[in-house]
């Protein structure tokens, strides 16, 4: 089982993931709240995930893993 939730997690685009590490949240909690929000309203948050996964997805392409001058 831990197999398969590593193999989603990695896959599903992280957005859970990412929030719950920036909010200090855990991320099963993340993952109900789009669930049943996505029940109550007919699928809006749905559209927000796949914002924000696009978002992060971007967001590894425009940082560039190198050092600049500001860095060092």
């Amino acid at each position: 089982m831990e197999k398969l939730k590593f193999f989603v997690e990695k896959h599903a685009f992280g957005v859970c993931s990412y929030l719950g590490d920036r909010l200090g949240i855990s991320s099963g909690k993340i993952r109900l709240y789009f669930i049943y929000t996505s029940f109550i309203t007919m699928g809006s948050p749905v559209i927000i995930y796949l914002i924000m996964a696009f978002w992060l997805n971007i967001k590894k392409y425009m940082r560039p893993n190198r050092n600049t001058l500001w860095e060092i």
